[in-house]
């Protein structure tokens, strides 16, 4: 097989928990094959693709990589490449290395099978300079320590589909976009541009999420390397794998099984808050740099099936504008905002995988 922009493409989007697998068609949104795997069921993932008919029709592979430090658009993957994020992955020890290793894994059995990597960093290179420096001395830049983002793919989509729904004008307006899941984080826009994002340097950054602690002090490291004398590999598996919703609530990262332990245990119920808490202040904050607010919109496992937790995060924000419809937000409706709210609210399915088809027919197409 080789790299053919009439052919289907395989999309392998590698997420902290799971893989999620489809196979689109030219033109087509719809999906010849969706399959989600464990990230531990990985090294038969290539033999299950194989003895499924729709990969006869594979043209190419694209995957979401999730760090691309300064690049700005996808690219077809060559040795020089892998080369680069085989560097990189000290940054995002828990994705990368597995990202690397898919494609590695594809191209010993199908090497002729052009591979196409879609950055989750690249949507955010459009934020302003004063929104990428981090505090920090000068010469660490050098060594490209600033503030990135991720979860690109997924705000590439949104906002698309913000100007599909709502017209360019609302795409182009003051919008925050909120994905919350497992991974959480905020992205504010401008002119359909994203200016500034919760995440910065790694996805551990930002708001808190599923086990992932979000910004915490740079100071507790040293505190800790000191009174319990945590190694950095220790903290970092902390940060990353320990905290968040589960280290608050001691039972569960999952939003949902908070919710039903809500009323029983005030671990759960403290979760919830701080969550819903710093959502809001990262809404508030988003709106400051926007000058205004125009439009929020809730993606995510959470953001688009928690009509709770996007009540909590906007009761407070009737400031900016933001009044809900209760009724429309309890049935998850495209539009949950009230019909007098100064701010339109909605709820948008995201779709990254679209993305990563449609970003691998373009780099195709340009290469042919």
């Amino acid at each position: 097989m080789s790299g053919d922009p009439r052919r289907d493409v395989l999309t392998l989007n590698a997420g902290s928990t799971g893989i999620k697998c489809a196979v689109f068609r030219p033109g087509e949104t719809s999906r010849v094959l969706s399959e989600t795997f464990a990230r531990d069921a990985a090294p038969g993932l290539v033999d299950w693709l194989e003895q499924q008919p729709a990969f006869a029709g594979v043209g190419a592979v694209g995957h979401r990589v999730v760090h691309g430090m300064r690049r700005a658009a996808p690219e077809l993957i060559t040795d020089a490449l892998l080369d680069e994020l085989r560097a990189l992955s000290p940054i995002v020890p828990e994705h990368l290395p597995f990202e690397i290793a898919l494609i590695e894994a594809l191209r010993v059995r199908h090497p002729s099978l052009k591979q196409v990597a879609c950055f989750d960093t690249a949507f955010h290179r459009t934020m302003p300079r004063v929104a990428r420096q981090l505090p920090l001395p000068r010469r660490l830049e050098a060594l490209g320590v600033e503030r990135y983002g991720f979860h690109g793919l997924s705000y590439e989509f949104l906002v698309e589909e913000l100007e599909r729904v709502a017209g360019a004008a609302a795409a182009r307006g003051r919008v925050v976009l909120a994905h919350l899941g497992g991974g959480a984080s905020l992205a504010a826009l401008r002119d359909g541009k994203s200016v500034d994002t919760s995440m910065g340097f790694t996805p551990v950054s930002g708001l808190m999420m599923g086990t992932r602690s979000g910004d915490i002090d740079a100071g507790l490291a040293a505190f800790l390397a000191r009174t319990e004398r945590m190694t950095p590999e220790a903290f970092e598996h902390m940060a990353s794998h320990e905290s968040g919703l589960l280290g608050v609530s001691e039972t569960s990262g999952d939003m949902r099984d908070l919710l039903a332990r809500e009323a029983t245990d005030v671990r759960a119920a403290e979760a919830i808050a701080l969550f819903c808490y710093q959502a809001r202040k990262w809404t508030g904050a988003f709106a400051a740099a926007l000058g205004g607010l125009d439009t929020l919109v809730f993606a995510g496992g959470i953001g688009e099936n928690a009509p709770a937790i996007r009540e909590r995060i906007c009761t407070g924000l009737e400031f900016l504008g933001v009044t809900l419809d209760a009724a429309a937000n309890d049935a998850n409706a495209p539009v949950i905002s009230a019909a007098g709210s100064r701010v339109s609210v909605r709820v948008i399915r995201t779709n990254e995988e679209l993305v990563i088809a449609r970003s691998v027919y373009r780099v195709l197409e340009a290469a042919a």
